[in-house]
């Protein structure tokens, strides 16, 4: 039965408060007076204290920018190329992935050990890429199984899961580590849109590292019991990510809490079902933070009380949305609360994305 071991997640060096990115994207669209009270409005209803960059940027004043320095004096569009955001991805995801490896696999099996890595990424690319770095720098045997999860948006991590329970299933002996990492910010677009607006919002940068495995260590597992997944077509123009010359562009509609909405019961009344598992059973909600108001929309339609969605309000408060290792974070903290308290648990998780995609997972701790 495959079970989740561990998890060790990583953020970069530099902590921007929230105040201080809205002063920063106040001056980097230039907008009037209007517009400025408007943004700020949105950034003080967040539900995010900070946020993690790569960049330092976000916390500085104009004359002190570094990477977004080519925006001052200029109009329109950004000036950063994407030649220019992933060649920082390119240098910043590494040891990024290797701090929430060694996080996650410290005290526990030496990195020699692992028989299969999963990658997860949609904000960088390239051929050889972030899997065949960890596997150089780890070590690790060049024979390894590996694949990647590329350009799946925040869903990503419950895909690999699902990938890693198949492993599993198939491998006694399979030791799966799984990476998800991702530096959203480096697609800030000085462009102001909506969608823009939206995505400088919310999105920061992290990591997070899962191990997987068919033998228990010393410390409480979670053991993955099933995965469901549905997509809502009429909301694929809702959300979307793309590639262009001047880096990925989001598509985030704030049609989006109202599709999910709609669907979200049916979504969780389907997973459940497939597990025969009244809802009653689930004691820890591990949803996807895409948002405030995605998670208020949630919480009201599924019933569920004030604090079962605290785990998700608490990770974007720290931390926004990171897309696809969030939900990880998210895991972690119920998970290491599970370890300390050591009492049973049920745990039914969702994450969000392009198509739009809706992916879930139950867990359960021994």
């Amino acid at each position: 039965m495959a079970e989740i071991i561990s998890i060790g997640t990583a953020v970069p060096a530099y902590c921007h408060k929230q105040e201080d990115i809205l002063h920063f994207m106040q001056q980097a669209h230039r907008l009037d007076e209007t517009d400025k009270r408007k943004l700020a409005f949105l950034y003080h209803h967040s539900g995010i204290d900070t946020r993690y960059s790569v960049l330092s940027d976000f916390s500085l004043p104009h004359d002190q920018w570094t990477f977004l320095a080519s925006m001052i004096g200029h109009g329109g569009d950004s000036l950063i190329s994407i030649d220019e955001r992933l060649e920082v991805y390119k240098r910043e995801a590494l040891p990024l992935s290797l701090q929430a490896i060694e996080k996650c696999i410290s005290g526990i099996l030496p990195a020699t050990d692992i028989t299969h890595l999963i990658t997860v990424s949609c904000t960088g690319m390239s051929a050889p890429g972030l899997d065949l770095e960890i596997i150089e720098a780890l070590q690790l045997s060049p024979a390894i199984f590996r694949t990647s999860v590329n350009f799946m948006g925040c869903y990503g991590a419950v895909h690999a899961l699902k990938l890693g329970k198949m492993i599993c299933d198939t491998d006694p002996q399979a030791k799966v580590m799984i990476v998800s990492t991702e530096l959203c910010t480096l697609h800030f677009q000085q462009q102001y849109t909506p969608d823009n607006a939206a995505a400088s919002l919310l999105f920061s940068d992290g990591s997070a590292a899962v191990l997987m495995g068919n033998v228990s260590s010393d410390k409480p597992v979670l053991r993955v019991d099933n995965f469901c997944s549905n997509i809502t077509f009429r909301g694929k123009q809702e959300m979307a990510w793309g590639i262009s010359s001047k880096g990925f562009l989001m598509t985030l509609s704030g049609y989006v809490p109202y599709l999910i909405e709609e669907d979200i019961s049916g979504l969780v009344e389907e997973a459940l079902n497939k597990c025969n598992i009244p809802q009653q059973e689930i004691t820890h909600w591990c949803i996807h933070p895409g948002g405030r108001k995605i998670l208020d929309t949630i919480q009201q339609q599924l019933r569920l009380n004030e604090n079962a969605l605290q785990y998700a309000r608490n990770v974007m408060q720290r931390y926004g949305n990171m897309s696809s290792p969030t939900i990880l974070f998210v895991l972690k903290d119920i998970m290491d609360e599970l370890q300390r308290g050591g009492q049973p648990a049920r745990i039914f998780g969702v994450a969000f994305g392009p198509g739009l995609t809706m992916e879930t997972f139950i867990a359960s701790a021994k």
